[in-house]
């Protein structure tokens, strides 16, 4: 059995490790990360994926990288807050989140901060439009 400390260790890896590899343009390592978790990237109704090859998928499909292999983006991740039950050995995790970007054409600004700003130079979809 892991102690709670090693199941919020290994929690801040993922939350922090997704924000370090997305910027990085670095999506094979941000798969990785949910290789036993399931990703939830499309709004508070989104059932989830499960495993690296759909997380992949997902972010190849999604988002937009420039010639220097980044979507040119800073993930800043605040607030954590981890839920373990580790009797089941499951955890869930809610954090804040700010995302800037800065293009060519488009100077640095907060394109998304828990709600959505103008994510068109970010991806490919909008994955909140209704």
């Amino acid at each position: 059995m892991t102690s709670g400390l090693d199941v919020r260790s290994a929690i801040e890896r993922i939350v922090y490790g997704y924000a370090e590899r997305v910027d990085a343009g670095d999506f094979e390592g941000l798969a990785a990360l949910f290789a036993h978790a399931t990703y939830k990237g499309g709004g508070p109704d989104d059932p989830g994926v499960f495993g690296a090859d759909a997380v992949l998928a997902i972010q190849e499909r999604m988002v937009r990288r420039y010639p220097d292999g980044t979507p040119r983006t800073k993930h800043v991740t605040t607030n954590l807050v981890i839920d373990a039950d580790e009797e089941a050995g499951t955890a869930t995790a809610r954090s804040y989140f700010t995302v800037l970007q800065a293009v060519d054409d488009f100077p640095l600004q907060v394109i998304i901060a828990g709600l959505i700003g103008d994510v068109s130079r970010h991806l490919t979809v909008d994955p909140f439009r209704t």
